[in-house]
């Protein structure tokens, strides 16, 4: 009887070590890579450096803050929620606009023809619960 068990037992570690690896069920996945240069990303600049920074229009002056910055699933395009009006962020409200109409230059944020008025004139923005 002993000697049936260590024969059954070892078949059972045989058949599974012989085994392939086992896979889920699905449909397989592929992913698709595209090649980046990193020089170029080197010298770009980090989201967490942008958030915060002072939006200013061509004459200089200040227009507003960012506050964050948004990448839908659909658009792939990132979205900058600017922080205007208010003092302190007291009173402010969110606006978003394309990051691709911010330009920089000597270091600082250019939003090109805004005014204050003409951004809070745009619809307000509210953040979504748990994103």
């Amino acid at each position: 009887m002993k000697r049936s068990i260590e024969i059954l037992a070892g078949s059972a570690l045989l058949a599974v070590s012989l085994s392939g690896p086992g896979f889920s069920q699905g449909t397989p996945q592929t992913v698709s890579l595209m090649q980046v240069d990193p020089a170029s990303l080197a010298t770009g600049y980090r989201a967490s450096k942008v958030i915060g920074s002072t939006v200013v229009n061509d004459a200089h002056v200040t227009v507003g803050t960012i506050d964050d910055l948004i990448i839908t699933a659909t658009d792939k395009v990132p979205f900058a929620v600017l922080s205007v009006g208010g003092f302190l962020g007291i009173g402010s409200r969110y606006v978003v606009v394309s990051f691709g109409s911010l330009q920089v230059k000597n270091k600082q944020m250019v939003l090109p023809g805004a005014t204050k008025d003409a951004l809070i004139a745009l619809p307000s923005f509210k953040y979504s619960r748990g994103r």
